[in-house]
């Protein structure tokens, strides 16, 4: 009896000893999966059963690439995966192998910090940016006037404009909160706390 007891106390202790993915690792992956090319990304373009047709090229202004066998195709807005589903329609019949990877080699991320942080202005960055991230490139809060628990989003989607409020101040606390990851074009505004006279 003590020894089935104890079986089970060291199971539970085993099993509960398993640490769960990270909730931010997810987010992160999930993000990066759902990124849309854009215009000055550079991409590397494979096509693993006719390497001559392999290029790396920037995505132009216009949203396009010139990709040899069929010209300009368009880029921009598309995630990765979307492209590289459409490049293996358009080269159908041209390749061996019906496959292309599209890799993203470098890509800056522009997002506008204004308000109450100690340098506003445009912030770039080449990797996935939270709002805090970006607020602490600009200098971080100017702490004699920002109110860090309003901090407000500003995204463009889908051509209407949602606002995003954020309680920056939790975390700066050492309280746990889920990132809140940008895109480019991102207005993150940190607001001045309301002083009573």
């Amino acid at each position: 009896m003590t020894r089935a007891i104890l079986g089970v106390a060291i199971l539970a202790a085993v099993t509960g000893c398993e640490a769960p993915k990270p909730k931010v690792i997810e987010q992160v992956s999930s993000y990066i999966g759902a990124l849309k090319l854009r215009e000055g990304d550079t991409i590397h373009i494979a096509f693993p059963g006719t390497p001559t047709l392999d290029t790396t090229q920037q995505i132009r202004r216009d949203g396009k690439v010139a990709l040899a066998l069929i010209g300009e195709v368009k880029a921009a807005g598309l995630t990765p995966s979307e492209f590289e589903k459409n490049l293996t329609k358009l080269y159908a019949s041209e390749i061996i192998s019906k496959e292309v990877n599209v890799t993203v080699v470098t890509s800056n991320l522009p997002v506008f910090v204004s308000g109450a942080v100690l340098r506003p202005g445009k912030i770039l960055s080449d990797h996935p940016m939270t709002a805090l991230e970006a607020i602490m490139e600009a200098g971080g809060f100017d702490y004699a006037k920002a109110n860090p628990a309003a901090v407000v989003v500003i995204r463009y989607e889908d051509m209407v404009v949602k606002n995003y409020t954020l309680n920056l101040k939790m975390a700066l606390e050492g309280m746990q909160i889920d990132p809140f990851y940008l895109r480019a074009g991102d207005i993150i505004y940190v607001p001045e706390r309301f002083v009573w006279f």
